[in-house]
């Protein structure tokens, strides 16, 4: 998470929105192609780009559908690679050893900011 991110600035959701063992995701920035996607795990938020490493198709198979059935593992809708929400790290599938992108953030008056072109 970082507190200085460049201006300009745009806000995603209430980082309330975000439930522990949950994940939500975001369309991308105007003019953007790739979504973001927020996950709580262990009580710590994190921000990815939606998007695989394997081959760039986004996760979720669903709005907001980017964990496993127990909450333990963010799955990728095209091939069912696993990754470790606290990391990215894939653990098991085609792109094993490969990470989700980390996307920076900070949280202010309980909204979850990124900066404007994040995504892009």
């Amino acid at each position: 998470m970082s507190d200085l991110l460049p201006t300009p600035r745009r806000t995603l959701c209430a980082e309330a929105e975000v439930p522990e063992g949950g994940a939500r995701g975001f369309r991308p920035a105007p003019g953007g192609f790739t979504g973001l996607f927020a996950v709580r795990h262990g009580g710590v938020l994190r921000l990815y780009l939606n998007t695989c490493p394997h081959i760039g198709t986004p996760l979720d198979w669903a709005p907001n559908r980017f964990l496993s059935q127990d909450g333990q593992r963010i799955i990728c809708a095209t091939h069912g690679a696993e990754f470790a929400p606290e990391t990215g790290m894939c653990l098991r599938g085609p792109c094993e050893g490969q990470s989700l992108e980390a996307i920076p953030f900070s949280i202010e008056d309980g909204k979850i900011l990124v900066a404007a072109d994040a995504g892009l």
